[in-house]
């Protein structure tokens, strides 16, 4: 940890002594070498999911491949402007931890069947910027929920964020979506296993900067492995160009539809309950209390992240949970780390070409890696959990049933599929039918937390951040 000296004056007027200024962990400065090795890290984790919303879309919206590489570029531009907002902030915007941003999942569904539906991009991107707009104006107000997210919802909630990504993590081990028939190819679980046995081997064996970059070395070693065995593919690199200009409003100005608003809003809602879960797990991790006006910092940053991406014609923002998984296993949780992973996502977004070989990493390398950080995130909600006093009965069933409900989804992915379209973005997403039941059961059987088990709840959390 860094240490400045603080001078003191004596009685006389004149400097006698000095004590150490101690540096918060998520303040600190580390040198430009550590950083960019985290940040890069922290950037090829959460690479993947990134770039697959603009795919997607991009297809639905039958957009050649020019206008497709466009939407990629913009996407990572705007989430590393986005990413600069929310971990370094300014005024009263940015939760001010190491936050990443990215595109969320839960837009693609109402997204594609607008495509569907034939609405003018122009009308999507109008519906990104108004509902950026509404959580910007709400933030403030849903903030206010914190006090209905006790250890024994946050830590459910957060238990299903890691158990949600582990069926990403598991999926990318056995060679992605689109692996078919080879999925679960010994040779990927090779490279699997690969990757998570160096990670675990250098946090067995070093500390300091090795084990903080193991993740790094993992899947540099992984991708190294995986030339070899033919599973890079490194087509369209030599055509990508080294530079490229991502520009607002590429495909007309935003044109607002009220339908369309008001689906992208609700997007919003989830996102935010969704954001509301990280925020607080990250605020575990990094030993700060994220109470009303954090969180509500945190909240804007989404809204004016996801104002940021409708004007450079991309989608919703919000955190990425893959990374929160990433602080827990490296022990950094310096905020300047991740503007540095801002800055290289701005970078990528400005070089295709650069962003082109990142995306040759093959999913078995990101899936050795996925199931140390993923798993890392539900760990983190057990330990939640702990200090949760489970000899009250109530605990314990409002725990079981806010689990089962959110791994409905998960389960059987069709489950919902007569419900109305419109309730899609919420039943469909496990952490958000997890958080809704966990907030209900317990406001039910305990009722919400007073604003002084706030107030002591921040205290207690200071008081062990001292202590690190």
């Amino acid at each position: 940890m860094e240490n400045m000296e603080a001078s003191l004056p004596s009685a006389a007027g004149q400097v006698d002594y000095a004590v150490p200024k101690v540096v918060a962990p998520v303040d600190e400065i580390l040198p430009f070498g550590q950083m960019f090795a985290v940040g890069l890290q922290h950037v090829m984790v959460m690479y993947a999911g990134a770039v697959a919303v603009p795919l997607i879309l991009g297809e639905a919206l039958k957009l050649d491949k020019e206008q497709i590489a466009f939407l990629i570029n913009a996407d990572l531009f705007a989430g590393g402007l986005a990413t600069l907002i929310q971990c370094i902030g300014f005024w009263k915007i940015g939760i001010r931890l190491p936050v990443v941003m990215g595109v969320t999942f839960a837009g693609v569904g109402p997204m594609v069947a607008m495509a569907a539906a034939h609405i003018p991009v122009t009308s999507i991107f109008g519906a990104v910027i108004c509902a950026g707009v509404f959580a910007l104006i709400i933030a403030p107000f849903f903030s206010k929920l914190v006090r209905f997210f006790p250890p024994l919802v946050t830590g459910t909630i957060i238990a299903i964020i890691g158990i949600t990504l582990l069926r990403v993590g598991i999926t990318w081990a056995g060679g992605g979506v689109l692996a078919k028939q080879n999925f679960g190819n010994p040779q990927y679980l090779g490279i699997v296993a690969v990757v998570l046995g160096i990670i675990l081997l250098l946090n067995k064996i070093s500390t300091g900067f090795i084990s903080n970059v193991s993740v790094l070395i993992g899947l540099i070693v992984g991708f190294l492995v995986a030339i070899p065995a033919h599973l890079v593919n490194f087509e369209g690199v030599h055509k990508a160009p080294w530079f490229a200009i991502v520009y607002p409003f590429r495909f007309g100005f935003p044109t607002f539809d009220f339908a369309s608003c008001v689906s992208i809003c609700l997007v919003m809602i989830v996102v935010m309950v969704e954001s509301t879960g990280m925020f607080l797990a990250m605020g575990e991790i990094c030993d700060v209390k994220v109470g009303p006006d954090k969180l509500a910092s945190g909240l804007a940053a989404d809204g004016l992240g996801t104002i940021i991406g409708g004007l450079f014609n991309t989608f919703p923002y919000t955190s990425f949970s893959q990374n929160v998984g990433l602080v827990g296993i490296t022990g950094v949780r310096s905020r300047y780390v991740v503007a540095v992973s801002g800055l290289i996502l701005i970078s990528l977004g400005l070089f295709p070409k650069m962003a082109t070989i990142i995306a040759s990493i093959p999913q078995p390398v990101l899936g050795g890696a996925g199931l140390c950080m993923f798993g890392m995130v539900a760990a983190t909600g057990i330990k939640i959990l702990s200090r949760v006093d489970f000899n009250k009965r109530h605990n314990l069933l409002i725990m079981a049933v806010s689990i089962a409900v959110g791994m409905i989804p998960l389960v059987s992915p069709n489950f919902f599929d007569k419900m109305p379209k419109f309730l899609d973005a919420i039943v469909h997403s496990g952490i958000t039918l997890t958080a809704i039941m966990a907030v209900l059961l317990n406001t039910i059987f305990n009722g919400a937390t007073s604003a002084e088990e706030i107030d002591h709840e921040l205290a207690a959390t200071a008081a062990a951040a001292s202590e690190h």
